[in-house]
């Protein structure tokens, strides 16, 4: 990890060395050399990494060349910030006098970098002799690294569930046992790494279980239960509360919350489950909020813990997880070392099923340290790379108390698994770690964060590809990653080298406290953990700080910082505020983080005043404004030259809302731009053509006239993925779109208005449409559709989807077609659909005869229905409805 700090540092001298050339001559020669230290300081760090575990005195030599490192990178970013501060005519004079004098903070700078240089020549003299294999035999030598980072693996959609049979139908059989009594819980218990997690999104999402149960919802408890956040999700999704109703419910306390979601699930066969539970006393907390419900109501517990249990529901048996057996074990490793496209018949070598053997044996039959091990070792095509690794499993455990082995070889082997990774991937791997347990981590956002950091990996599912983050959720192409998450044991790992390595630390808002005071002391990334208190305010000085980070789950949350000139330093900066409709005006002061690089604002429920000073973040690569009305964006952020992503939310329901485009916006770098509005100026000056390499883009547009030759221009932007507007059929080269606002479609000779739509188009969203001529007619041609949203997009009364119609269609929204009364399905049609969502489909008298034929269909959630369709799919007394059957 230490390596991959000294090369950021490398990265920012060499940079700077380029860019203050005139400006820094008096003191170049300084840098010079201490860049020349660095260096040489990374190419022993590269050679030794992975061995300073097992060697104190080389451990802390690494530690200090670390602390060095971040030492010469506050130097640079001084400098940095000084020259920035040198505006108007102070700056000017002091830029020509700095030809003929050395200014004062010149001189520092010399000195500084001098003290550096000298201790890192100290350690260099002090250096241990080590012998040093440069034949690439290891896996952390520059040719290993290149080639791990060009690899592919064709094993990372495979999901492998092994030896879960048996216990599936065990748990499925418990969940629809009809058993008449208060607080009927089913475990299902093991150590972390079995299974769990996976066994129970088995059960949840089986279609017998979605049948048998009125209502079902999913939390994840963790270590660090917050029985408020639980409380709110589930009864959130019981009730589908309208915004005024979330709002009401949001204010709640918890007993009124306990009360509230009582009443809502008396009278259902609910499945609540609570993945990851920790303690009895979380559940005895959340207990009186479930009542006894319809008969055969149930809870699911997952938990490592057998007494949270036997304590839960002393009269059920919890269905517990084995270890592997030796042969499931091996045939596990098989699938993930050996893909059969990269090792051929070596599968079948003597040399590599012993080693394999051996090394499996000390995964203790826990398939998470199983798929690491066979990760890692799938990238590794000689027997002397995998003699290395079973050397490194084994030289660990000869340490360890005997009765610690089987736990410490399957640590060993996440281990090894982090040290195995090329350093650039390191300091991403430990990124991860600022993230709450059990967290859905968004993959944009991710990797924007990386850049901001300068970690920039060449592979951006490289972690995916050794199994040290799990895929969640993909995108509408089925292939593309979305969200991911980090089991339990690769997070504590992740967290405890994130510490070790003085990389980035979580600060847990203190019980019941609103502010949170920072001490100097504080690592340079950390990220706020907020308690059951909504708010958070950080006080105190961290100068050194390069990341303050703040995951949200809900908009309300709120983060405030007191003086912005404490964080001089920072790159990444999350601000959010709670403003019961009211103003928030942004401070000037944001505009002297001259460093930024990342910069989230939220303002949930008020108005955001965004600052002049903001034009001057010349270092800003993404900013992410969301707000409950529009924000006004000063013309200087048109200007920022590295700005690769804007993206403006204004939250509003039924409105459309977006920015105006400050005047020279001629930045051809711009990737990300949402969303923008269209005027005259904009289509008399042709400025979307500068737009060159815009991949996403929302527009909307102020007049109709500006529809037709704006869109004629888009057609020009080869580059362009994603795009909210309404189209044209030229776009072949798109797979998302979203339409918003209304669309006259009268009958026509020429056909249906909706005809033109690009026949690639995965993704779909029509809201606010109103038209008048059944969009099905048309939309079930598209043959790679997969995601179809309506939100008012129809106003007639009867809707048909023909046999063969929507092929791959996968996920169906309906929301508010007021005026549908008839819904039509042939048999054949959508013959792929997994989940269907109507909601607000008020007239709507039956459910379709055709959608009994869709067999791949595993959720449908009905939600402001009529009352004769309720009627039509209730069971009441074990009598079912009339369209139950559907």
């Amino acid at each position: 990890m230490a390596e991959a700090i000294v090369s950021l540092a490398v990265e920012r001298i060499s940079e700077l060395l380029i860019r203050e050339a005139v400006f820094l001559k008096d003191v170049k020669e300084e840098v010079e050399s201490l860049n020349t230290e660095l260096k040489r300081m990374q190419c022993f760090l590269e050679d030794v990494d992975g061995k300073a575990e097992q060697d104190t005195r080389l451990r802390n030599r690494v530690s200090e060349i670390r602390d060095l490192a971040y030492d010469a990178e506050d130097v640079i970013d001084s400098f940095i910030l000084e020259r920035a501060h040198q505006g108007g005519f102070q700056g000017i004079v002091k830029r020509f006098t700095s030809i003929c004098t050395k200014p004062w903070h010149l001189h520092k700078i010399g000195v500084q970098v001098k003290a550096i240089q000298t201790k890192l020549q100290n350690i260099s003299k002090n250096l241990p002799a080590y012998e040093i294999s440069r034949a690439g035999e290891g896996s952390s030598s520059v040719f290993n690294v290149q080639r791990q980072l060009r690899r592919t693996y064709s094993h990372v959609e495979e999901e492998d569930v092994v030896s879960l049979e048996v216990s599936t139908k065990d748990v499925i059989t418990k969940l629809m046992t009809e058993e008449d009594r208060p607080h009927a819980v089913v475990s299902i218990v093991g150590m972390g790494g079995l299974g769990k997690t996976t066994l129970a999104r088995k059960v949840y999402n089986h279609v017998d279980v979605r049948r048998h149960f009125d209502f079902l919802a999913w939390f994840s408890i963790s270590q660090q239960c917050k029985p408020r956040e639980v409380l709110l999700s589930v009864l959130k999704k019981v009730l589908s509360p309208s915004n005024d109703e979330r709002e009401k419910i949001e204010k709640m306390d918890e007993i009124e919350l306990r009360r509230t979601l009582f009443d809502a699930l008396k009278e259902k066969r609910y499945l609540v489950v609570l993945d990851d539970i920790w303690r009895s006393e979380d559940w005895d907390i959340l207990k009186p909020a479930f009542p006894r419900g319809r008969k055969g109501s149930k809870i699911l517990f997952t938990t490592r813990n057998r007494n949270v249990a036997s304590r839960a529901d002393p009269w059920s048996t919890p269905v517990e997880l084995s270890l592997l057996t030796d042969d499931e074990s091996w045939n596990l490793l098989c699938k993930k070392a050996f893909p059969r496209s990269k090792m051929g018949s070596q599968c079948c070598s003597e040399e590599f099923v012993k080693l394999g053997k051996e090394m499996v044996k000390k995964c203790g039959g826990l398939p998470l340290a199983i798929v690491v091990l066979g990760c890692l070792l799938a990238t590794k095509q000689s027997v002397a790379q995998w003699e290395m690794v079973h050397k490194n499993i084994h030289g660990h455990l000869n340490e360890l108390p005997r009765q610690d082995r089987q736990y410490g070889a399957v640590n060993r082997i996440l281990v090894s698994s982090y040290n195995d990774l090329p350093y650039p991937l390191k300091p991403c791997f430990l990124y991860l770690s600022h993230y709450p347990e059990d967290w859905e981590i968004p993959k944009k956002e991710l990797i924007r964060l990386w850049i901001a950091e300068g970690f920039i990996p060449e592979n951006k599912e490289f972690l995916i590809d050794r199994s040290l983050v799990q895929v969640s959720r993909r995108d509408y192409t089925g292939t593309n990653v979305e969200t991911c998450r980090m089991h339990d044991l690769l997070r504590d790992l992740c967290m405890k080298k994130a510490r070790e390595e003085k990389f980035l630390e979580i600060i847990q808002q203190p019980l019941n406290e609103l502010e949170v005071t920072l001490a100097e002391s504080m690592l340079r990334r950390i990220s706020i953990h907020r308690s059951e208190i909504s708010k958070v305010y950080l006080k105190g000085e961290h100068p050194k700080l390069r990341s303050l980070l703040f995951p949200m789950k809900e908009d309300w949350e709120e983060l405030c910082i007191s003086k912005y000139k404490s964080f001089k330093f920072l790159r990444v900066l999350t601000l959010a505020k709670s403003n019961n409709y009211e103003k928030w005006h942004v401070s000037t002061e944001i505009g002297n983080l001259q460093h930024l690089r990342y910069l989230k604002l939220y303002c949930y429920n008020g108005k955001m005043i965004l600052p002049r000073s903001i034009g001057r973040l010349n270092s800003l690569y993404t900013l992410y404004i969301k707000s409950g009305y529009e924000s006004a964006i000063p013309d200087g952020v048109f200007k920022l030259e590295r700005l690769r992503h804007i993206v403006i939310k204004v939250d509003v329901i039924f409105a459309v809302r977006g920015f105006r485009l400050g005047q020279g916006f001629t930045s051809k770098n711009i990737e990300t731009l949402k969303r923008i509005e269209v005027d005259e100026k904009a289509v008399e000056n042709n400025a979307v053509l500068r737009w060159t390499n815009i991949q996403s883009l929302g527009i909307v547009f102020t007049r109709a006239k500006y529809v037709k030759p704006t869109l004629i221009l888009l057609t020009k932007l080869q580059r362009l993925r994603s795009v909210s507007l309404k189209p044209l059929s030229q776009y072949y080269h798109l797979s998302k779109l979203k339409l918003f606002g209304r669309i006259e479609d009268k009958p026509h000779p020429n056909g249906h208005v909706l005809k033109f739509f690009p026949s690639n188009i995965v993704k779909l969203t029509l809201a606010g449409c109103k038209l008048s001529q059944d969009p099905m007619v048309v939309l079930e041609k598209l043959c790679h559709l997969r995601i179809l949203y309506l939100k008012d997009a129809y106003i007639g009364s009867k809707m048909m989807c023909s046999s063969n119609g929507f092929p791959k269609l996968d996920y169906l929204r309906m929301i508010f077609l007021s005026k549908l009364e008839e819904w039509e399905i042939e048999d054949g049609a959508m013959p792929c659909l997994r989940e269907l969502k109507l909601v607000n489909v008020e007239c709507l008298k039956m459910l379709p005869e055709g959608l009994r034929h869709i067999t791949t269909l595993q959720e449908l959630s009905l939600i402001g229905i009529s009352w004769l369709l309720k009627e039509r799919i209730k069971v009441i007394d074990g009598r079912e409805g009339k369209d139950f059957y559907k």
